[in-house]
């Protein structure tokens, strides 16, 4: 089975038969046909098969209010003591709502509220502490800002609570296996949802992660976890898909994963990159300090907007946003 990596680009000089990349603001008329038994080669994109073609090309529609045609930012928000690059400085009710306006008016347009920890090595904590974390937390934001509220959990009790206090978006971590009763409840509540890809749990995922393709693999996991989010009632249009940098990766596959992002277009859903102050920006940018890697950070959320990106999952809104507001007038031409 071939897979459709497009090859995307933003030069104005744009041919005639050039594609839009999922509707948005790059455009591709060249695509690496990958397959797992032979070699890649390269395409012209009108020899696409039409599904194929639709998939990569189609306008990706507003899940939770957002407008998918051009870069969002969703602002992180760990209400949690043990994050692994914030822990405990929102852990407070009012220093989150605090830090939550900063990232609005810094340019946030959606905010992921996370109460567990899903750093590698953490463990699980109680149902109940991570209802106790997040939702009077999310009915602060709510009772505040109209902005959309993702609520970042493996379980459905959690996101019945968040829902409840006024969440728009379930973002599981686990890709909806951690609890079978949670896509269920995402399908009879009509929440959109975003599939995330991690290799394993928290306590061991970084233990020697291993793939055949890493990009392939990754793929393939996803198309089967949107078949069964689909399968319950969840539309496929509502459906956000991450690869999950840093999830059961070495910084190899990081690499991989990011030099190739544009391959996920092929699920015809949008992406989300969550590669906010990872662990090999660190490695490679010489920041030992999660808090010091806002500029590898940026650099990292630059590279997956120039293949398509549609949400930036980041820390440092602000800084993220002025940056991408320069890369947008200086490479496309559009003020903000």
């Amino acid at each position: 089975m071939p897979y459709y990596r497009p090859i995307p680009r933003f030069d104005h000089v744009r041919p005639a038969d050039a594609l839009p990349l999922a509707g948005g603001w790059l455009w591709f008329d060249t695509v690496e046909e990958l397959h797992r038994d032979a070699p890649a080669r390269l395409i012209p994109a009108r020899d696409l098969p039409a599904e194929a073609m639709t998939r990569l090309t189609a306008p990706r529609a507003p899940i939770a209010g957002l407008d998918l045609s051009r870069p969002q930012l969703m602002g992180i928000l760990n209400v949690t003591p043990d994050s692994f690059s914030d822990g405990g400085l929102h852990f407070d009710p009012a220093d989150a709502l605090a830090h939550t306006d900063r990232m609005i008016d810094g340019g946030a347009a959606i905010v992921d509220v996370g109460g567990e920890s899903t750093r590698p090595g953490s463990t699980k904590i109680p149902l109940d502490e991570e209802i106790r974390r997040t939702a009077p937390v999310i009915a602060a934001i709510r009772a505040r800002h109209p902005v959309p509220i993702s609520i970042d959990t493996r379980k459905a009790p959690v996101a019945r609570a968040a829902r409840d206090a006024g969440a728009d978006l379930i973002n599981d971590v686990a890709g909806f296996t951690f609890d079978p009763e949670l896509a269920p409840f995402a399908a009879e509540a009509g929440l959109p949802v975003c599939v995330m890809h991690a290799q394993g749990t928290p306590e061991i995922m970084q233990k020697d992660p291993r793939y055949d393709h890493v990009a392939l693999d990754i793929y393939d996991y996803l198309s089967g976890r949107i078949e069964a989010l689909t399968a319950l009632g969840i539309p496929r249009a509502q459906i956000i898909v991450d690869p999950g940098i840093g999830f059961g990766k070495t910084l190899e596959h990081n690499l991989t994963l990011l030099q190739t992002l544009s391959l996920f277009h092929g699920l015809g859903c949008p992406i989300l990159l969550g590669a906010s102050r990872k662990r090999f920006i660190g490695t490679i940018g010489g920041s030992d300090e999660a808090r010091h890697r806002a500029p590898g950070s940026i650099a990292v959320a630059l590279a997956g907007v120039a293949q398509g990106a549609q949400i930036l999952r980041v820390h440092d809104v602000r800084e993220t946003n002025e940056a991408l507001r320069l890369w947008q007038a200086s490479t496309l031409g559009q003020m903000p």
